[in-house]
């Protein structure tokens, strides 16, 4: 892959604050690509390069966009034989541990740019799973129809109350599952506790103000019913606990109790044998691993135990939760490059971990992740609630990939 220019712009995501787009010219045609932005994030993420000051509150990104602009010069003097070589390049230009020079927005925003470009006319998903030498595969949508912590306005502490479609025989099938349940669950949500409860996060599914998981996982399986779902869907949550977490006493402060983490992990096993749900994402702070390892234990066979802020995409920090996780989220912003990302898949898959590919929650319309998901072939992908462009962006791209023959994953317990 020449590359004969390289330009990048600040784009606006779905929250409103600016991100990096970048594009790779290759022959005559451009080739461009987006990078999220996490509310909920982990302290040992990729740094994402801001500028700071006025404009934007401090959130603009005229550095990162800057640093792909310089990188380009360097580029055009490369010819790239592949993804790898293409990052290596991008991670040697950096030259530290968490990106904090160049800023994993502008390298990623290459980085996925440039595996459009290697892909050419060929379909992301397909060329992505020629090189991983894996038979494509449509993932199951975790669909984020109801929202708290950081993503809502309410007072629900547990950040997400997700559905599966794990019944469905197809994506188009799924999709409809979802859409019916969120529609629903606005409806009844609205009837309950009035017209804001219609009102939605940023990840797109509704915010009622809910007081604890209870009611809220309530709610959400009567929607699931009320369209005669309930043979086929299942229930999943985001704790993204270390929002809830006093570093200072040790509890966590949730569903209106101080918990310490035994009772905390209690209460989890109460909820799970009353609800069934199949997964659950950060159960506990991002330090906790000897508290997941209890948990996985206590799940095993009936729930996986996902790793998000835990584990940041991070192989290092994957190495160290062998035992503490039984499945990895994973966000390709989080370290920086596609490379990363994949290598990082590939040692949770040797654990005998699932493995979820994950939006953000300030998103941009670009679809990558559902390729990415379907060249993995892993079967799972967290999205949010079937509404706003920037999610149903990567629901009809699974719908459109779908009318290639690819087939619909079947959950599987790790």
């Amino acid at each position: 892959m020449k590359v004969s220019s390289v330009n990048a712009r600040w784009i606006l995501d779905s929250r409103g604050n600016p991100t990096v787009e970048a594009g790779l010219q290759v022959g005559r045609a451009w080739f461009t690509a987006s990078v999220p932005s996490g509310a909920s994030t982990g302290t040992h993420e990729a740094v994402e390069l801001r500028d700071g000051g006025r404009p934007f509150h401090g959130k603009g990104v005229s550095k990162a966009v800057g640093h792909v602009q310089a990188l380009g010069k360097s580029m055009k003097t490369k010819d790239f034989k592949s993804q790898a070589e293409l990052d290596a390049f991008l991670l040697k230009a950096d030259g530290t541990a968490n990106k904090k020079k160049i800023g994993a927005n502008a390298l990623l925003a290459v980085s996925l740019a440039g595996a459009r470009a290697f892909a050419g006319s060929k379909p992301l998903y397909s060329y992505l799973a020629a090189s991983l030498k894996r038979k494509p595969l449509l993932p199951l949508p975790f669909a984020n129809v109801l929202n708290g912590g950081k993503h809502a306005g309410s007072s629900l502490k547990i950040q997400e109350v997700m559905v599966v479609p794990t019944g469905a025989k197809t994506f188009g099938e799924a999709a409809q599952m979802v859409a019916e349940t969120y529609q629903s669950l606005k409806k009844d949500a609205v009837k309950k506790f009035g017209a804001p409860a219609g009102n939605v996060g940023d990840e797109g599914g509704i915010a009622p103000d809910v007081s604890n998981v209870r009611q809220a996982l309530d709610l959400v399986w009567r929607a699931v019913e009320e369209n005669g779902h309930g043979q086929k869907m299942a229930l999943a949550l985001d704790c993204a606990a270390s929002e809830f977490y006093d570093a200072r006493t040790g509890a966590y402060h949730v569903d209106g109790k101080i918990l310490t983490p035994g009772e905390l992990l209690n209460h989890y096993a109460e909820l799970q044998s009353q609800y069934r749900f199949i997964s659950i994402e950060d159960p506990f702070h991002e330090e906790a691993f000897d508290d997941f390892a209890r948990l996985r234990a206590v799940f095993a066979g009936k729930c996986q135990v996902v790793g998000d802020d835990l584990l940041v995409t991070n192989p290092a920090r994957i190495d160290r939760a062998q035992l503490s996780c039984s499945a990895l989220l994973l966000k390709v912003n989080q370290i920086g490059t596609l490379s990363e990302s994949l290598r990082a898949a590939q040692i949770a898959e040797s654990f005998g971990w699932n493995v979820m590919v994950s939006h953000r929650s300030g998103e941009t319309e670009d679809a990558f992740i559902s390729d990415l998901a379907t060249a993995l072939a892993c079967g799972q992908i967290k999205l949010g609630a079937p509404a706003r462009g920037e999610r149903t962006a990567k629901y009809n791209r699974l719908l459109r990939i779908e009318e290639d023959g690819v087939p619909l994953a079947r959950f599987k317990l790790p």
